[in-house]
């Protein structure tokens, strides 16, 4: 700290030592043309009042932050600010000479002072600048970037090649932009041509071998993103974008990021917005289970935001929790606000545990997304299933009515409709255990939401993809023709919050997810944007369904039939449900006998209980 310091000083008098030379050129050079031109001029006046003009102007620049400017990102901004501070203080030196009638120098000299002053106090401190673009223009004309295109020639792609010239971590070689302004089309901006039209584009991605396209637009559209990754499927070309305006803050620079697989689905990303969530939030005591986990963690950053009284992270995984909280201390740190987190480390199972955590801060309201979700694993890990989706649930349901929470809401799974593993079945019988603890209730309002896979969550097809494609494949992908329903993790959070202020108590709340996606699609996506070719540069190999998994998922709403009811949102249906009794769950002798069954007993068990378990993946589907 104490060198840096150091440095900073002795950069502040070189640039004072750099303008008293350069003001003292000046006036020099004002004298020697003035007597080429045999103009007289009182010489002995201006050496004595060149001293005081220095003083003056070294106080000026001083006082408008002219020493506290960072030489390496010198722009046009900060000439502009020493031109404008350069005429401020020569024009007060006019009005000066106007007022007193001193003879030290001609009031007219100053219009070539002003432009040698300019000049030669603005050389130094853009020197560095000069020199470095000099270098990268030397090291492109090597070619050892990657051939670079930048789409829109506006501020921000402006901005984008600042930060290519002045970052050293990236390596890119700008051959051109695009834009759709045709009135652009020709002209250079900082040097680099605007080639043509966005529609123009495969062509100067043929012309120019490009290898990486760098989207500098905010809020492009999605659906050209993927029409530009379709022309890119078959050539090496990435794609990336800066990120959009509404990530960044004031003093951040612009940055290269990659286009995220929600960009490339062939769906809008559903927005869920609701101003009731606030009011719904707002002074409440919170309680999210699970809440280190990928659904978790982002309910608890949304959360936050809304002003609870307190809110509380419980997970039996101490790194994730650590991590969450430590992320949400940071982000309140920043903004000079206060938190009332707390993090508590267990097991929805441990009833003891949980009573404990009850007890303590009797929480208003419950968001349970404590749950084992992996169906693989699941499958061989049957007894842990039901202890933690089934036996958590109840727990933590039950204490949410013993101890008076208004609200808990369940995070399901579409894999609960009609399930063929026991991940499945076990959020199935969470959902009737739901809808029992509302009967008869008037207190606690309990429901559920159900929802497809999350991109980006722990045990997500995408993070599996992201490693096998760095590790140069192959990308495994279990069957040809196998789709899936997606959402962001953001619009499952979303849509939690909103069920939970439309919650009135026995719901199970669904989404309309639009058209499924192919997952072998999706890996040829997530090829290309990685500048690869899929099945030449990276092998797809098909390695065959998993135990208990399906080949289509379950249609969540289906509007041809009238099983659904609506709710304010066009998007949110409340699935009908029918009466649920609690001696057909069997709860107790389930969890009486639990520990001693295997495997596979224990999913005969969840069978006999959830109708429409289906473990073969095939017979004759009853309502449950």
């Amino acid at each position: 700290m104490k060198q840096s310091r150091m440095k900073r000083i002795k950069q502040i008098i070189a640039f004072i030592s750099f303008d008293v030379i350069a003001i003292s050129i000046t006036y020099m050079i004002a004298i020697l043309m003035f007597r080429v031109l045999d103009v007289p001029v009182n010489t002995g006046e201006i050496w004595y009042a060149l001293p005081i003009i220095i003083v003056f102007k070294v106080l000026i620049y001083s006082f408008f932050g002219m020493y506290s400017m960072l030489v390496n990102h010198i722009g046009f901004e900060d000439v502009v600010k020493i031109t404008f501070v350069t005429i401020f203080t020569n024009v007060s030196i006019v009005v000066f000479i106007w007022l007193t009638d001193a003879h030290f120098m001609y009031k007219t000299a100053y219009f070539f002072i002003t432009i040698a002053e300019v000049s030669l106090i603005t050389l130094p401190r853009v020197a560095n600048r000069l020199i470095l673009y000099f270098k990268i223009n030397w090291d492109w004309n090597k070619a050892l970037g990657r051939r670079t295109l930048i789409i829109g020639a506006g501020s921000a792609g402006e901005a984008i090649l600042k930060e290519i010239y002045r970052n050293k971590d990236l390596n890119n070689m700008p051959m051109g932009f695009i834009d759709d302004d045709v009135t652009k089309i020709g002209s250079r901006l900082s040097g680099i041509k605007i080639l043509g039209k966005l529609d123009e584009i495969e062509n100067f991605i043929d012309q120019l071998q490009i290898e990486e396209i760098v989207i500098a637009i905010n809020d492009f559209p999605s659906k050209k993103i993927r029409e530009l990754s379709q022309l890119t499927t078959h050539r090496h070309v990435r794609i990336k974008k800066m990120m959009s305006v509404s990530e960044l803050n004031e003093q951040s620079r612009p940055r290269i990021i990659d286009i995220r697989i929600e960009d490339l689905l062939d769906r809008e990303e559903i927005t869920l917005e609701d101003d009731q969530i606030e009011t719904f939030i707002k002074g409440e005591v919170v309680l999210v289970t699970g809440g280190g986990g990928s659904i978790g963690s982002e309910l608890c950053r949304q959360i936050v935001k809304l002003e609870p009284k307190k809110i509380i992270i419980f997970d039996i995984y101490e790194n994730n929790a650590y991590d969450i909280q430590q992320e949400i201390l940071r982000t309140f740190k920043k903004q000079n606000k206060e938190i009332d987190l707390v993090v508590w480390i267990g097991s929805v199972y441990n009833l003891k545990r949980l009573e404990t955590l009850f007890q303590t801060f009797k929480p208003t309201l419950v968001f349970h997304a404590a749950a084992y979700k992996h169906v693989p694993l699941m499958e061989d890990s049957a007894v842990e299933a039901v202890r933690t989706n089934v036996i958590g649930t109840y727990n933590c349901s039950s204490l949410a009515k013993k101890y008076n929470a208004k609200k808990f809401v369940l995070v399901s799974s579409d894999k609960a409709v009609r399930s063929t593993n026991i991940m499945g079945a076990t959020k199935r019988f969470a959902e009737l255990i739901i809808q029992d603890q509302q009967n008869g209730q008037k207190g606690t309002k309990f429901s559920a939401v159900r929802f497809g896979n999350v991109l980006g969550s722990n045990g997500s097809v995408i993070p599996l993809f992201k490693k096998q494609i760095e590790d140069g494949g192959p990308v495994t992908v279990t069957h040809q023709e196998i789709t899936r329903y997606f959402m962001t993790i953001p619009e499952a959070v979303g849509l939690i919050l909103q069920c939970g202020v439309f919650a009135q108590g026995g719901e199970v709340f669904i989404l309309d997810m639009g058209e499924p996606t192919k997952i072998v699609n999706l890996a040829e996506k997530m090829i290309s944007l990685n500048g690869l070719k899929p099945y030449e540069d990276i092998e797809i190999e098909f390695t065959g369904l998993r135990p208990g998994e399906k080949l289509f998922e379950e249609l969540l709403v289906d509007h041809e039939y009238g099983s659904q009811l609506k709710t304010q949102n066009e998007k949110i249906f409340i699935e009908k449900q029918r009466d649920v009794k609690k001696e057909e769950l069997d709860f107790e002798i389930l969890c009486g006998k639990l520990e001693n069954l295997d495997n596979e007993e224990v999913k005969d068990c969840v069978a006999k209980i959830i109708k429409t378990y289906n473990r073969n993946g095939n017979g004759e589907h009853k309502k449950n």
